[in-house]
């Protein structure tokens, strides 16, 4: 195996190529899908009808079959722009969709979040909403579909929150820091990694704002500038928040390539933050003693399966670049697997692949690189997945019906879109978030001797 860092197809695609079947939505599902992941937003779709509903089934129903709860989905306000407004404008009818909204939804922060057809026809959005923020906490969320793909929804979200609705805080809350990085939907497991990553830093002191499924999520948010530090938890996802949240209130930050999973990589978030916070190795390291001790221990009670069975396997990743990025360094160094190819689906910016890669590539413990791939559409991603020696193939939904007999591989559910699974707590994060991948690794091929 070489360590590559390619783009695969031979084929010589234009501008506008199409992608079949891709890992992503449009901006506004990005948007859209943040805001029903913090509890007390109300998000108020300013595009067409089928903008919103598309996303419930495309963006929310992929991302480990979760609803949109009370404001998603169907009930999700929208203005449902028809010809008549591409020709006459649509600003009344917004006015008239947030005027009503603000009656009858019960919410502590309305979004209006727009697509395409308001973009390209000219209606003044902020306009519209800026006489409304005189009585309510509303910001206006610009995401025209073709600005960008759902990661970038994400960032948009956020800079609107920090643009329209953020104050300079009167002082520095010690030892509070923001989290972000974790994409809501997109990334299937969001809701459990942000709790276990709130957990893990309580245990050393640390008070996190996470935002997603917290009950004080609007409150969270407007403390964003109070915090002593940012934490983010990916190559790029976050990564322009942070900077702009560094450069309006002067919050340094913390960058980590993704979600940690397993006593190796959750140790070693650990020892940095504490680091950084200067908390004493008195009450870091006897923690991380401990959960290594009881990991390790669990793991065993597998050990049977996994080194009798199939032992030292090559395996295969498609997924976003930080899932892929927890889960290879994970089956390396902690169970000894072998990576054989790693394809990145969320299109991450050119300038960061290069970084990307040396998290897949280097730092393993085995001698055996895996080939990096960066592709999003789902024919290319199996053609790359053909002639290859893995045995697991940790992927979508889109590869899993026909894994074991298109590859030989047993499949394992990781990314998005998932179709084929409930997602709720469910989390490969932290120290027992190895060995729930363990878990689900070994229950592939498992059954009577």
């Amino acid at each position: 195996m070489g360590s590559t860092e390619t783009e695969s197809g031979s084929e010589d695609f234009s501008e506008g190529r199409a992608i079949e079947a891709p890992r992503f939505s449009c901006a506004l599902g990005g948007a859209l899908g943040t805001a029903l992941g913090i509890y007390g937003t109300v998000p108020i779709l300013h595009s067409g009808a089928g903008c919103g509903i598309g996303q419930l089934f495309g963006q929310l129903y992929a991302g480990g079959q979760n609803a949109g709860g009370p404001q998603g989905g169907t009930s999700t306000p929208c203005s449902s722009l028809v010809e008549h407004h591409v020709v006459f404008g649509g600003e009344e009818k917004l006015k008239d969709l947030i005027k009503a909204s603000v009656e009858l939804m019960e919410g502590d922060l309305f979004t209006v979040i727009t697509g395409c057809v308001p973009s390209l026809i000219g209606d003044d959005v902020s306009a519209v909403v800026r006489p409304f923020k005189e009585e309510h906490d509303i910001v206006h969320v610009k995401t025209s579909g073709f600005t960008g793909n759902s990661y970038e929804g994400y960032e948009l979200f956020f800079e609107a929150i920090i643009n329209d609705l953020l104050k300079p805080a009167e002082k520095i809350q010690q030892k509070t820091v923001n989290i972000f990085g974790i994409v809501p939907y997109q990334h299937v497991f969001w809701k459990g990694d942000a709790k276990v990553i709130k957990d893990l830093l309580a245990r050393i002191g640390i008070k996190a704002q996470v935002f997603l499924t917290e009950f004080d999520g609007i409150a969270q948010l407007k403390n964003i500038p109070a915090a002593e530090y940012n934490i983010v938890l990916s190559t790029w996802n976050g990564h322009r928040v942070v900077e702009l949240l560094k450069e309006k209130f002067g919050t340094p930050y913390l960058s980590f390539p993704s979600v940690p999973i397993g006593p190796k990589k959750t140790g070693e978030f650990l020892r940095t933050v504490a680091k950084t916070f200067n908390i004493s190795d008195d009450i870091v390291e006897p923690l991380i003693e401990e959960e290594e001790r009881r990991v390790y221990r669990f793991i065993e009670y597998g050990g049977d399966a996994h080194m009798l069975v199939r032992p030292h396997p090559f395996f295969a990743v498609v997924a976003d670049s930080g899932t892929a990025i927890g889960i290879t360094r994970f089956l390396v160094n902690e169970l000894g697997y072998l990576p054989d190819v790693v394809q990145i689906s969320d299109e991450p910016p050119e300038e960061v692949r290069g970084e990307i890669t040396r998290h897949l590539t280097q730092g393993l413990e085995t001698p055996v690189k895996p080939d990096v791939i960066f592709e999003t559409d789902s024919h290319l991603i199996r053609q790359n997945l053909k002639n290859r020696p893995f045995l697991f193939l940790y992927a979508s939904s889109l590869e899993a019906p026909t894994a074991l007999e298109e590859f030989g591989a047993c499949p394992v559910t990781v990314s998005f879109p998932t179709m084929n699974r409930l997602i709720l707590n469910r989390t490969y994060a932290g120290f027992d978030g190895g060995l729930t991948l363990f878990e689900e690794t070994v229950s592939t091929f498992v059954g009577p001797l």
